[in-house]
């Protein structure tokens, strides 16, 4: 039976990933087409299972380390030209922590280039009052850090069999040490103790001079309910790039999802590209407008596991993105 099993999602796999690049016929004084990949959301799933079966990304943990070694494989088996910077970050508490930012980059002699990122690490701690049993344990994230790099694999797998134009470059950036911010009990710390991993990326680029012209962060994409508004900080720095993405949604017929109205202003790795690295980017990230938090009841809780990772939603972003990289002028 298990053999079974095994031969039968090996098959859904292939079938899935396997589907033929849509072409996209646009006209601007002439007629052009453009072959876009197909995004395969059952593949995407996988990449964020593989994640999570390493258990809590913590810094400085064996799952940690497993997992950068996973990603960094996935990347360089896609055709990535990929760089770990390593770094030293100085957590809330004054406790010194090192940092590890994997940059995966295709075209990289192109001067026109763009950032997709997501963050890698997973929460050490819970945050919520219905965990306070649970509290000190770190947490899985399956939603709130390893969707954004699966949707990222499956881009990548994606773009090695279609290839990108030759003007256009993409740098995958996951970012570590994103999710180590202090806890409501120590407010004095304030909001710059998260996101260390984009801070120190921000201060020291992979590269001399680097340039993007735009970057778009993916944090918490995979819910089965989830719908992306217009985050604040993104339309405040790159609300030409959010009406991008967003146009493009509803040209996909994906309106539901990418919610046409302003949301919250969240503290994300974004914040520092934008203020720091002078990249406009932006945020597409999972708002719930009823929760008193802004984010889903599973947030930041021992609840942020598979059950709350659908492949239709993953399929519905990498699908946006590769249409809006691909048709990229």
């Amino acid at each position: 039976m298990k053999q079974i099993a095994i031969l039968a999602a090996f098959i859904l796999f292939f079938v899935c990933c396997k589907t033929t690049p849509h072409t996209k016929t646009t006209t601007q004084n002439n007629v052009e087409k453009v072959d876009i990949p197909a995004f395969c959301g059952d593949s995407a799933y996988e990449y964020v299972n593989q994640q999570v079966a390493f258990g809590p990304r913590v810094p400085n943990s064996e799952a940690h380390a497993k997992c950068l070694q996973y990603i960094k494989a996935k990347f360089q088996q896609f055709g990535a030209d990929v760089i770990i910077q390593e770094g030293k970050a100085t957590l809330y508490n004054n406790t010194p922590m090192p940092l590890y930012n994997i940059i995966a980059s295709y075209n990289p002699k192109a001067n026109k280039r763009i950032i997709v990122c997501a963050h890698w690490d997973s929460r050490p701690m819970a945050d919520l009052e219905k965990d306070k049993n649970l509290q000190a344990q770190p947490i899985l994230g399956a939603n709130d850090g390893a969707s954004g790099v699966g949707v990222m694999i499956e881009m990548a797998r994606a773009m090695q069999q279609t290839q990108l134009p030759d003007n256009i470059g993409i740098d995958f950036i996951c970012f570590d040490l994103e999710d180590w911010g202090a806890p409501d009990n120590y407010p004095q710390a304030g909001n710059d103790t998260w996101c260390l991993g984009s801070q120190f990326w921000a201060k020291h680029l992979h590269r001399p001079g680097y340039k993007a012209q735009y970057g778009i962060l993916l944090d918490m994409v995979a819910a089965p309910d989830a719908q992306f508004y217009r985050e604040q900080i993104s339309d405040h720095f790159a609300k030409n790039i959010v009406d991008k993405v967003w146009n493009e949604a509803s040209k996909l017929g994906y309106s539901t999802l990418f919610v046409n109205k302003t949301g919250g202003a969240v503290t994300d790795d974004h914040l520092y590209i934008n203020r720091i690295a002078h990249i406009p980017t932006i945020n597409i990230i999972h708002y719930s407008p009823n929760s008193a938090t802004g984010f889903a009841h599973y947030w930041h809780t021992h609840n942020d596991n598979m059950k709350y990772v659908s492949s239709n939603t993953l399929q519905a972003v990498g699908t946006v993105l590769l249409n809006v990289i691909y048709t990229q002028k």
